[in-house]
């Protein structure tokens, strides 16, 4: 089958050539993926950022026969799809090595050393900005900002942080994974691939997501800070931990009632009576018939109502003020947000 002017091939077989003179390596397996991923979203076209990485995670680069099978899946036009792959530096366009590595050299990086950083790369591996190693293995990217200014100066391979870098460490750890070797993100599992980070970033799990802290201490240093000082933003009252403890005690008596309520039913769904109840009393208020779990429920919800009521009384609500408010419907009858007040 083929995609615009490119041969797509079929899963398993060896890609053919084009027109072009270039094979693609793109199948219907990936067809199917991309329609897996168009799936996930309410407006097909939405999906077209993963799916550019998806094209990515197979061709190693945006290239014209991933651009025409987007804009197949998505009806949309080859330059509209270009448009989006031109706009992102995350798309390349050309071949990038196996490790991509981006040197930051913005504002705190700068300062704490990233152009030296940047400046050892380049001669260590004999290459420039958007240049790749004669072996493939690794490309150069001089960032604007990898926005992670708190762990400055940092280096990212393949999307994952290298936090507080060295010249001597930035050259140690791209030669590591030249030879082969592994080298885990400061704040994240082992570095992949870049194919493998593209499939990744297009939605397809590859179970390390929860690898390594997500935030480490330099981080959360001004939420400590703030803490100890006890700093509030203004208009922010000082947060009650104990009343937090007070609300959880709450949630958890109200899921002890309604538990309670449920295994006070029979498997017919008839009420079972407590041992004390008087007879035909199913041992919950008159809720106008309602019995059984629905009447517990009701109980349980009218316990929180009334807790709510005791201790956060600005969040009680009249259900009887109801009647007064102004219609919020027009003569349309769209909902409006304005309160009804407005002709």
């Amino acid at each position: 089958m083929s995609v615009g002017s490119h041969a797509v091939a079929t899963p398993g077989a060896t890609p053919t050539h084009a027109s072009s003179a270039r094979a693609t390596l793109l199948t219907e397996g990936t067809r199917a993926e991309m329609r897996q991923i168009i799936a996930r979203y309410p407006q097909a076209r939405s999906a077209l950022l993963p799916m550019l990485h998806l094209v990515q995670s197979v061709e190693g680069y945006v290239t014209q026969a991933g651009i025409e099978l987007c804009a197949q899946e998505l009806d949309l036009t080859t330059a509209e799809v270009s448009a989006v792959a031109t706009f992102y530096t995350m798309y390349k366009r050309r071949p990038v090595g196996e490790y991509h590595v981006g040197v930051c050299t913005n504002t705190l990086c700068a300062v704490l050393g990233g152009d030296a950083i940047l400046h050892e790369l380049e001669h260590h591996l004999g290459i420039t900005h958007d240049e790749t190693t004669e072996d493939g293995r690794v490309s150069l990217e001089h960032i604007e900002c990898n926005a992670a200014c708190d762990y400055a100066p940092v280096m990212t391979v393949n999307w994952e942080f290298l936090d507080s870098q060295t010249p001597a460490s930035a050259v140690a750890a791209v030669d590591t994974l030249r030879a082969g070797g592994v080298v885990h993100s400061t704040r994240g599992p082992a570095i992949c691939t870049w194919r493998q980070a593209s499939r990744v970033l297009a939605g397809f799990s590859d179970g390390q997501a929860g690898a390594g802290p997500s935030a480490g201490p330099a981080t959360l240093a001004g939420l400590r800070i703030a803490r100890h000082n006890d700093w509030r933003a203004p208009g922010v009252e000082k947060h009650d931990h104990a009343q937090d403890r007070v609300d959880g005690a709450a949630h958890r008596a109200t899921e002890a009632a309604v538990a309670s309520a449920a295994t006070s039913v029979s498997l017919t769904g008839d009420p079972v009576e407590p041992a004390d109840a008087p007879a035909g009393s199913t041992g919950s208020h008159d809720h106008g018939g309602v019995g059984g779990v629905g009447g517990a429920v009701v109980d349980a919800v009218e316990a929180v109502g009334a807790w709510i009521g005791e201790h956060l009384p600005g969040h009680a609500h009249d259900r009887s003020s109801s009647a007064h408010q102004p219609d919020r419907h027009g003569p349309d009858g769209q909902t409006r947000s304005d309160g009804g007040d407005r002709p």
